[in-house]
């Protein structure tokens, strides 16, 4: 790009996009005749984990939520999730990770009463979302939990008109092609199988080579399926791709911006810089950052939580007079 081309490409903060999504939450939690109550449980040295803990409860209470954080040593994490699983008072609990760093850290994950896992890190919410069920019950009362980071992502799509709102539900993300650069259990798959239950073709990139996730030719599976790209890399797929989204923890790292295609959406979830400035000269949109919309996730998915309570069948049961049908 010449010195006196002009600037196309259009950088749009996460702050920006929060505020469409705090203003449904607010809608849905003027509607309650409590506020939540979100549990936060930390138990690393992680300074990163300690600005998101604080984020979460400055968020929360500025939004008519209640939170209360605790610190507690690793010896202890297990016992304060328990714990707070038959709190009353508690709707929702959010675990700061690492915390072991191996699979003590998933086993943890699976011992959040599912009823308070406002990360969507449940048995039940995982499967729901990599085979595509939406809803935890067949009347399609209580929807099911996405986890905060990938649902993020998914709405900052949203509000870029990536999702084609003429079509149907489900598919609007047809004739899409979306690179997403990290293929973590927590992240990267999810977001990619995500993605591609709504229809995209998706390639997922990391450090082993390239995976491609789509409902098959013509979207025309129920659900996504995986097919290993043997010998491509970065280099082969991103080209192809409307939209780069990248979510790589090292400082090191940098998407090669010529691998651009011109008019690019750009956007990194990680908390390293994975752009250069220089990703300007070819995207047409550049999101450098998502974290104040996964808070907000964060609060949507508790709401969603308190939401699902008050549709239970049980609960729905107890409204009714003499507790008739």
């Amino acid at each position: 790009m010449s010195a006196n081309a002009p600037q196309i490409c259009k950088t749009i903060l996460a702050g920006t996009i929060a505020k469409g999504l705090q203003a449904e939450v607010n809608d849905g939690l003027s509607k309650l005749d409590k506020k939540p109550h979100l549990l936060g449980i930390l138990a690393n040295d992680d300074p990163a984990a300690q600005v998101y803990a604080d984020w979460t409860g400055k968020t929360a209470k500025d939004n008519g939520f209640e939170y209360t954080l605790k610190t507690v040593g690793k010896d202890d994490v297990e016992e304060t999730i328990i714990a707070a699983n038959h709190e009353s008072s508690v709707d929702g609990i959010i675990v700061y990770y690492p915390i072991f760093n191996n699979r003590q850290d998933q086993y943890l994950q699976q011992i959040v009463d599912i009823s308070k896992d406002v990360e969507g890190l449940s048995h039940q919410y995982i499967f729901n979302m990599y085979q595509n069920i939406r809803f935890l019950d067949d009347h399609q009362m209580q929807k099911s939990i996405l986890p905060c980071t990938p649902l993020a992502v998914i709405k900052i799509l949203e509000y870029l008109h990536i999702y084609n709102n003429i079509l149907p539900y489900g598919n609007r993300l047809f004739g899409r092609t979306i690179c997403v650069v990290n293929r973590s259990e927590v992240v990267g798959r999810p977001l990619a199988a995500l993605l591609a239950n709504d229809g995209a073709c998706v390639y997922s990139v990391d450090v082993t080579g390239v995976q491609q996730f789509t409902r098959g030719e013509g979207i025309r599976k129920r659900k996504h399926e995986v097919v290993e790209k043997d010998g491509w890399s970065v280099e082969d797929c991103a080209p192809l791709c409307d939209v780069v989204i990248t979510g790589v923890p090292g400082d090191k790292y940098k998407f090669p911006n010529r691998l651009l295609k011109d008019g690019a959406v750009c956007i990194n979830f990680s908390s390293e810089k994975n752009f250069t400035p220089e990703v300007k000269e070819r995207a047409s949109i550049y999101v450098p950052a998502i974290g104040k919309v996964t808070i907000v996730i964060l609060l949507r998915n508790l709401l969603r939580i308190v939401q699902n309570k008050r549709n239970a069948p049980s609960a729905l049961h107890a409204d009714l007079p003499n507790g008739s049908s």
